[in-house]
Protein backbone atom coordinates (compact mmCIF):
# COMPACT_ATOMS: atom_id res chain seq x y z
CA UNK A 1 0.00 0.00 0.00
CA UNK A 2 1.62 3.46 -1.01
CA UNK A 3 1.50 6.88 0.74
CA UNK A 4 -1.28 8.15 -1.20
CA UNK A 5 -3.55 5.18 -1.03
CA UNK A 6 -2.79 4.89 2.85
CA UNK A 7 -2.80 8.79 3.46
CA UNK A 8 -5.51 9.75 1.17
CA UNK A 9 -7.24 7.27 1.32
CA UNK A 10 -11.36 7.07 2.95
CA UNK A 11 -10.09 4.78 5.58
CA UNK A 12 -9.47 5.83 9.46
CA UNK A 13 -5.55 6.27 9.86
CA UNK A 14 -5.06 4.90 13.65
CA UNK A 15 -1.83 5.24 15.07
CA UNK A 16 -0.18 8.48 13.77
CA UNK A 17 3.37 9.91 15.21
CA UNK A 18 1.87 13.73 16.24
CA UNK A 19 5.40 14.71 17.55
CA UNK A 20 6.42 15.92 14.11
CA UNK A 21 3.56 18.12 13.29
CA UNK A 22 3.86 19.33 16.92
CA UNK A 23 7.83 20.10 16.19
CA UNK A 24 6.50 21.90 13.26
CA UNK A 25 3.80 24.20 15.01
CA UNK A 26 6.15 24.95 17.66
CA UNK A 27 9.23 25.86 15.31
CA UNK A 28 6.69 28.64 13.11
CA UNK A 29 5.22 30.10 16.88
CA UNK A 30 8.70 30.43 17.79
CA UNK A 31 9.26 32.31 14.25
CA UNK A 32 5.78 34.05 15.14
CA UNK A 33 7.39 35.84 18.21
CA UNK A 34 10.57 36.89 16.92
CA UNK A 35 8.39 38.55 14.19
CA UNK A 36 6.50 40.72 16.89
CA UNK A 37 9.83 41.42 18.84
CA UNK A 38 11.68 42.55 15.45
CA UNK A 39 8.36 44.63 14.35
CA UNK A 40 7.96 46.41 17.76
CA UNK A 41 11.76 47.46 17.61
CA UNK A 42 11.81 48.38 13.77
CA UNK A 43 8.14 50.45 14.23
CA UNK A 44 10.03 52.07 17.34
CA UNK A 45 12.57 53.42 15.12
CA UNK A 46 10.78 53.79 11.58
CA UNK A 47 7.46 54.93 9.96
CA UNK A 48 4.97 52.32 9.47
CA UNK A 49 5.10 51.86 5.50
CA UNK A 50 8.95 51.93 6.19
CA UNK A 51 8.87 49.51 8.49
CA UNK A 52 7.42 46.71 6.04
CA UNK A 53 9.71 46.99 3.55
CA UNK A 54 12.50 46.38 6.37
CA UNK A 55 15.23 43.63 5.09
CA UNK A 56 14.72 42.38 8.66
CA UNK A 57 11.00 42.33 8.59
CA UNK A 58 10.79 40.76 5.01
CA UNK A 59 13.37 37.80 6.27
CA UNK A 60 11.34 37.20 8.72
CA UNK A 61 7.69 37.16 6.59
CA UNK A 62 9.32 34.97 4.56
CA UNK A 63 10.27 32.58 7.14
CA UNK A 64 7.14 32.33 8.88
CA UNK A 65 5.83 31.55 5.13
CA UNK A 66 8.22 28.99 4.90
CA UNK A 67 7.54 27.41 8.21
CA UNK A 68 3.48 27.75 7.42
CA UNK A 69 4.60 25.50 4.55
CA UNK A 70 6.39 23.29 6.69
CA UNK A 71 3.11 22.79 9.15
CA UNK A 72 1.28 21.94 5.72
CA UNK A 73 3.46 19.76 4.89
CA UNK A 74 3.50 17.56 8.10
CA UNK A 75 -0.07 17.72 7.99
CA UNK A 76 -0.42 16.76 4.33
CA UNK A 77 2.26 13.74 4.89
CA UNK A 78 1.08 12.40 7.75
CA UNK A 79 -2.53 12.89 7.72
CA UNK A 80 -3.28 13.59 4.00
CA UNK A 81 -5.30 16.61 4.79
CA UNK A 82 -4.88 19.69 2.98
CA UNK A 83 -5.20 22.12 5.99
CA UNK A 84 -5.86 26.17 5.19
CA UNK A 85 -4.51 27.30 8.48
CA UNK A 86 -3.09 30.90 6.09
CA UNK A 87 -6.13 32.94 5.82
CA UNK A 88 -7.52 35.47 7.88
CA UNK A 89 -11.16 35.98 8.74
CA UNK A 90 -12.58 38.37 10.80
CA UNK A 91 -15.88 37.98 12.46
CA UNK A 92 -18.09 41.07 11.69
CA UNK A 93 -18.47 43.91 14.49
CA UNK A 94 -21.70 44.17 15.98
CA UNK A 95 -23.37 46.04 13.10
CA UNK A 96 -23.69 43.90 10.01
CA UNK A 97 -20.28 43.48 7.66
CA UNK A 98 -21.87 44.42 4.74
CA UNK A 99 -24.22 47.43 6.00
CA UNK A 100 -21.70 50.64 5.12
CA UNK A 101 -20.44 48.70 1.59
CA UNK A 102 -24.26 47.77 0.90
CA UNK A 103 -24.94 51.78 1.32
CA UNK A 104 -22.87 52.37 -1.64
CA UNK A 105 -24.65 50.09 -4.43
CA UNK A 106 -26.95 51.52 -6.84
CA UNK A 107 -30.48 50.37 -5.71
CA UNK A 108 -31.17 46.95 -7.01
CA UNK A 109 -27.60 45.84 -6.75
CA UNK A 110 -27.09 42.33 -5.15
CA UNK A 111 -24.78 42.75 -1.47
CA UNK A 112 -20.85 42.91 -2.66
CA UNK A 113 -18.98 40.42 -1.44
CA UNK A 114 -14.68 40.38 -0.94
CA UNK A 115 -13.26 37.68 -2.71
CA UNK A 116 -9.55 37.10 -2.09
CA UNK A 117 -7.37 34.65 -4.28
CA UNK A 118 -4.06 34.25 -2.11
CA UNK A 119 -0.11 32.78 -2.33
CA UNK A 120 2.75 31.76 -0.70
CA UNK A 121 5.79 32.37 -2.63
CA UNK A 122 9.26 31.55 -1.39
CA UNK A 123 12.13 33.23 -3.08
CA UNK A 124 13.32 32.82 -6.78
CA UNK A 125 16.62 30.27 -7.07
CA UNK A 126 19.79 32.33 -8.01
CA UNK A 127 19.63 33.14 -11.69
CA UNK A 128 15.48 33.30 -12.23
CA UNK A 129 14.27 35.19 -14.34
CA UNK A 130 11.85 37.10 -11.84
CA UNK A 131 12.35 38.71 -8.62
CA UNK A 132 9.58 38.71 -5.38
CA UNK A 133 8.74 42.12 -6.51
CA UNK A 134 7.95 40.65 -10.11
CA UNK A 135 5.21 38.70 -8.86
CA UNK A 136 2.88 41.29 -7.64
CA UNK A 137 3.37 42.96 -11.53
CA UNK A 138 2.38 39.43 -12.31
CA UNK A 139 -0.39 39.15 -9.74
CA UNK A 140 -1.68 42.89 -10.99
CA UNK A 141 -1.79 41.79 -14.54
CA UNK A 142 -3.65 38.56 -13.58
CA UNK A 143 -6.26 40.55 -11.49
CA UNK A 144 -6.84 43.00 -14.36
CA UNK A 145 -7.84 39.76 -16.62
CA UNK A 146 -9.71 38.49 -14.28
CA UNK A 147 -11.91 41.68 -13.43
CA UNK A 148 -12.29 42.36 -16.95
CA UNK A 149 -13.65 38.71 -17.40
CA UNK A 150 -16.19 39.53 -13.95
CA UNK A 151 -17.17 42.66 -15.93
CA UNK A 152 -18.07 40.69 -18.97
CA UNK A 153 -19.66 38.00 -16.99
CA UNK A 154 -22.34 41.34 -16.20
CA UNK A 155 -20.93 41.60 -13.00
CA UNK A 156 -20.19 45.02 -11.01
CA UNK A 157 -16.41 45.12 -9.60
CA UNK A 158 -16.51 47.87 -7.19
CA UNK A 159 -12.78 47.05 -6.15
CA UNK A 160 -9.59 44.92 -6.71
CA UNK A 161 -6.18 44.94 -5.82
CA UNK A 162 -3.25 43.06 -5.79
CA UNK A 163 -1.15 43.28 -2.32
CA UNK A 164 1.97 42.00 -1.11
CA UNK A 165 2.06 40.97 2.79
CA UNK A 166 -1.48 41.31 3.88
CA UNK A 167 -4.90 40.87 2.12
CA UNK A 168 -5.92 44.28 0.90
CA UNK A 169 -8.32 46.08 3.29
CA UNK A 170 -11.25 47.32 0.70
CA UNK A 171 -12.39 50.83 1.53
CA UNK A 172 -10.56 50.91 5.30
CA UNK A 173 -7.80 53.15 4.76
CA UNK A 174 -8.43 57.12 5.86
CA UNK A 175 -5.20 57.64 3.43
CA UNK A 176 -6.76 56.45 0.53
CA UNK A 177 -8.36 59.44 -1.76
CA UNK A 178 -10.25 56.65 -3.57
CA UNK A 179 -12.23 55.54 -0.74
CA UNK A 180 -13.90 58.84 -0.58
CA UNK A 181 -14.32 59.37 -3.57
Amino acid sequence: MSHEDATHGPAPLGDVDPEPMHRAVDALTSALHEYVDAAVGVRAEFGASEADGDPRILALENRVGTLNATVFDRLHDALGMHPDLTSSVWEPGPQDAHAERDEDLPEGTVPAEAFYLGFVVADPPAGASMTLDGVIEVLDEAGEAAAARLVDGGYQVMEWAASRGLAPGFGDDPDDEEDDQ
